[in-house]
């Protein structure tokens, strides 16, 4: 019988599709937005508001993208699109970068390494720019994919002249002041890459090293341990070292100047080290009877400063006479407490080295192998001539204990092989000379915000430690280091004028002109040596380190482009992953705070990396790695966008199938709910057909000021860049205000009440504003999704003149739209209060209807009349209710209310004898109208007035 009322009734009614299709219909809307052009048309539309600047990191043009990829550029358009709808100007220029030596080695990979070897340095420098195009082509549509608002049409590439050039600007300028010079000291070097590595390109990971104890011969020993019996024909030092290999360039051995130091007897020898030590030495070295030398009972003891003048015997070129020295790096962590020190193979040993006169001794070449200067070895890789240097100390009798240790070792983040420490020339960055360092520190502690708070402390305690930065790189693929050498005396020839005969070069014919044109034909006609007036000049071979290029890109970008892109400098905010702290962060704070004093950033946010459902790394050899677009094509872009939305981005974050069909679920809700919202609104005029506040019942109050709670949660989400707040608030929300409360209890007036009633409209008014508000504030996140419930508005909304072609056009819901005004301050609160009350009443009635159900006493709470027994507050506003609101409130048939004895409220549920209406399957006294017998009054009036 129901059903022949059907017809009569306002069922939901949208083409907006319960499936999303995402993955067939998101690059539909993709081609829409460009058509509409709708990255320039948010631009326009804010063009007169506040300026934000998000500067892109480039990501490597080097292959496809990762997961890692996209997770950081849908933080980026979060960012974007948040400060867009509320009406900042937000250009995005997303950039890539290009140069460096993975695409060099990818190119010779592919060609040979011999063919490459005979190609002309242009050639070579074509192939890798044709490279990076590649990548740059098939990163910038998977970022698109994900539907990243940005200049994709006009990014910036660090090749392109105008980039290049800024690197000459920067370089210029801290020449210019000191910052810049050319120096001969130990930095990490790549034999397998050949080229040097700053502190930024280094990975940490184990590696078996062998840990050796080796004799040195002394050449004199000072007086009071020959008092004490100490052989001087033979004494030596014991010092420790995990890398045999440096052993060649040793020139000194440091002591702690605090340290004790003794003499030992041992197998038929004396060895001098620290005092502190002898145990664990004589466990290691195996020794069953020793004894330190002692004079009276007591142990002869010398602090490490009192050695000056003791020297020694060098371990393997033996014609060399090393020196005993001290200084505060030497710990007691391991070892001797005696440190071999080679000053061409690490700081602390340059360091030291170059505060006693110290030779630097540099006997391996740039691929890693011995030179002629070390006779028993030459031709050795470094790691074949350890074996074969430990072997030799054997036989010489100076090795004393030899064990293999598993330790933390630097390797190169390019190619994952072990680095060594090796000294050459090359071109630094001071961090002391111009007080660059305490200049950083300065910005990174009192000028710059860091989102989470923590990176402060990390990027300070690295700026604090860090040494001078190695800035050139002995390859082909980039910028060259902007200075000449003379022809003739080989000083280095670098003014004013030669900067900016070459920032003119690189503007107007990019860097590729520096390998093909002679000097003399760009520099300023007289240039010549400082030094001795030559004027042949030979430009500088080594390029720049790409942690340096992409630390100019607030130049290149922010500066060179503020014109045209409306872009300013410095930056409102940087955004990439944690380990930028030592990276991009770091160059960009360097060039910027080098250059022009200040931070080229306002605000830096980073977030963590992106890991299987197991917390482990994704790896090609573990094959967990996610592809984006696997992920787009069986979920969706926004379901991915939803993940990042969901998640806590300062740390490392999971993802796997999963996590993403959960995810998925959650998209599911917000799209039933969207629906929900366009099935009733259908036909809905908001000009024609909302009501006044007086017009609301309670329920529609609470569900407004309820939504606006939720906005201003939001807008605090997106303030504090916590977009898993964002999330959390819109779908508790969703899920709990809405899906279980008042969308459940207004259907029966949505659906049954006449469609012109004001009771329906009031309903209607509430979801429109619920609407406007979901859909503007979720377009950051959902922003297909959004976009699709935009053009399925009500057919009025839609047709309105002047209404915005897509959300992203549409602005920020302020308190100020909603409709009809609602109370503020106390008078809200005290509302909010009291329907509290009666939402607490709410659940205890929902638990005692399960309870029921179960007892079989009712089928469905429409069945049931309730005594409602509440303490007094609830009694106040219970029984001050009108009795259709509570009905509706609970869905039940009847509510009769009474005090309660307790503090509880106490719920009891019968069924009702009332009959049920075949119209609104509602339980009420039927034949309330004499024109419609078969019905309650209210379906009966609602039939009488649509003419039935």
């Amino acid at each position: 019988m129901g059903n022949d009322y059907k017809h009569s009734m306002n069922l939901p009614k949208t083409d907006f599709a319960m499936r999303a299709n995402l993955p067939e219909n998101e690059p539909k809307r993709l081609e829409k937005w460009a058509e509409q052009d709708i990255y320039h048309r948010v631009l326009e539309k804010n063009n007169d508001g506040e300026p934000f600047i998000l500067h892109d990191g480039p990501p490597y043009a080097n292959g496809p993208i990762h997961i890692g990829h996209a997770f950081n550029k849908i933080l980026k358009d979060f960012v974007v699109k948040s400060h867009a709808q509320r009406g900042y100007f937000t250009p995005y220029i997303p950039g890539w970068d290009c140069h460096g030596q993975p695409i060099e080695h990818e190119v010779e990979k592919k060609l040979g390494t011999e063919k490459m070897k005979e190609l002309p340095q242009s050639k070579v420098r074509e192939l890798c720019r044709e490279w990076a195009e590649r990548f740059v082509d098939v990163q910038r549509e998977g970022f698109k994919r994900l539907g990243v608002n940005g200049d994709w049409e006009h990014p910036y590439l660090t090749f392109q002249p105008s980039f290049e050039s800024a690197n000459v600007e920067v370089f210029k300028q801290m020449y210019l002041d000191g910052a810049v010079y050319r120096g001969r000291k130990p930095i990490h070097w790549c034999k397998h890459c050949h080229t040097a590595l700053a502190e930024a390109e280094i990975e940490y990971a184990d590696e078996m090293s062998p840990s050796i104890y080796v004799n040195f011969k002394l050449n004199e020993v000072p007086e009071p341990f020959v008092a004490a019996g100490v052989d001087a024909d033979n004494a030596y030092v014991l010092i420790w070292t995990t890398t045999p290999w440096t052993l060649p360039a040793n020139t000194a051995v440091s002591f702690g100047p605090e340290i004790k130091y003794c003499f030992v007897e041992a197998d038929g020898k004396f060895m001098l080290f620290a005092h502190e030590m002898v145990e664990q030495v004589a466990e290691v070295a195996g020794w069953e009877n020793y004894g330190v030398v002692e004079a009276d009972g007591e142990p002869v003891l010398m602090n490490g400063d009192q050695f000056g003048g003791v020297t020694y015997v060098c371990p393997v070129i033996q014609d060399n006479v090393g020196r005993i020295i001290w200084g505060d790096h030497v710990t007691l962590d391991a070892g001797t407490g005696a440190v071999h020190t080679a000053p061409g193979h690490g700081v602390d040993d340059y360091l030291v080295g170059q505060e006693f006169g110290i030779e630097t001794i540099m006997p391996v070449d740039d691929d890693g192998r011995f030179t002629d200067y070390v006779p028993l070895f030459a031709g050795l890789d470094t790691d074949e001539a350890n074996p074969k240097i430990i072997e030799w100390l054997k036989e010489q009798g100076t090795l004393v204990a030899h064990v293999d240790i598993n330790h933390s070792y630097p390797h190169c983040w390019r190619c994952h092989q072990p680095v060594i420490f090796r000294a050459t020339d090359q071109w630094f960055v001071s961090m002391e000379k111009t007080g660059l360092r305490e200049a950083a520190l300065d910005q990174i502690r009192n000028h710059v915000q860091w989102i989470p708070e923590w990176g402060q402390n990390r990027i300070g305690a690295m700026v604090a430690d860090r040494p001078d930065w190695c800035i050139s790189r002995q390859r082909s693929w980039g910028v060259p280091i902007p200075v000449f050498k003379c022809a003739s005396c080989g000083e280095t020839v670098a003014d004013e004028s030669t900067f900016d005969a070459v920032i003119d070069l690189f503007n107007t014919e990019g860097a590729d002109a520096w390998f093909m044109k002679d000097p003399k034909e760009y520099l300023p006609a007289g240039t010549c040596c400082p030094k001795c007036g030559c004027e042949d000049v030979l430009p500088e071979k080594d390029i720049l380190d790409v942690w340096w290029e992409s630390g100019v890109s607030h130049v290149g970008v922010l500066k060179h482009r503020a014109e045209a892109d409306g872009l300013r400098w410095p930056a409102d905010m940087y955004l990439e992953g944690s380990d930028q702290h030592r990276g991009w962060f770091q160059s960009s704070l360097m060039c910027g705070v080098g250059a022009f004093g200040t931070a080229p950033y306002k605000s830096v946010m980073c977030c963590g990396f992106t890991v299987d459902e197991n917390g482990e790394k994704m790896s090609k050899s573990k094959g967990n790695g996610i592809d984006p677009r696997e992920v787009t094509d069986k979920y969706g872009a926004d379901v991915l966008r939803l993940w990042v939305a969901s998640t806590d981005y300062s740390v490392d974050v999971s993802i796997g199938d999963t996590i993403l069909q959960r995810t998925s679920d959650a998209y599911r809700r917000f799209r039933n709910t969207f629906r929900f919202l366009l099935g009733n609104l259908d036909g809905f005029d908001w000009e024609r057909d909302r009501v006044d506040f007086a017009d609301l019942k309670p329920i529609d109050v609470w569900a407004m000021l309820r939504l606006r709670e939720v906005l201003h949660e939001v807008e605090r989400g997106y303030d504090e860049y916590k977009f898993h707040s964002v999330f959390r608030a819109l779908y508790d929300y969703v899920i709990t205000d809405l899906s279980a409360v008042y969308m459940d209890v207004i259907k029966d007036r949505l659906y049954a009440e006449a469609p012109n009633s004001v009771s329906r409209r009031a309903a209607q008014t509430v979801l429109m504003n619920i609407l406007e508000v979901m859909v503007r504030i979720m377009s950051p996140i959902l922003s297909f999704t959004c976009d699709e419930v935009w053009e399925h508005y009500p057919e009025a909304e839609r047709n309105r003149e002047g209404r915005p072609v897509n959300v992203q056009l549409a602005g920020w819901p302020t308190d100020a739209d909603f409709a009809p005004a609602l109370p503020e301050g106390e008078e809200a609160q005290a509302f909010m209060d009291r329907f509290d009350l009666l939402l607490a009443a709410r659940d205890a009635v929902t638990k005692a209807l399960e309870d029921a159900r179960t007892a079989k006493t009712v089928n469905k709470s429409q069945e049931a009349a309730l005594t409602i027994a509440a303490p007094e507050a609830a009694f106040e506003v219970l029984s001050s209710a009108d009795a259709t609101d509570l009905e509706e409130l609970f869905i039940v048939a009847s509510v009769a209310v009474e005090r309660a004895e307790g503090e509880d409220i106490v719920v009891t549920v019968e069924k009702t004898s009332a009959d049920k209406c075949p119209r609104c399957w509602n339980y009420r006294e039927l034949g309330g109208n004499a024109a419609h017998p078969d019905v309650c009054a209210r379906c009966g009036e609602v039939l009488e007035s649509m003419g039935e």
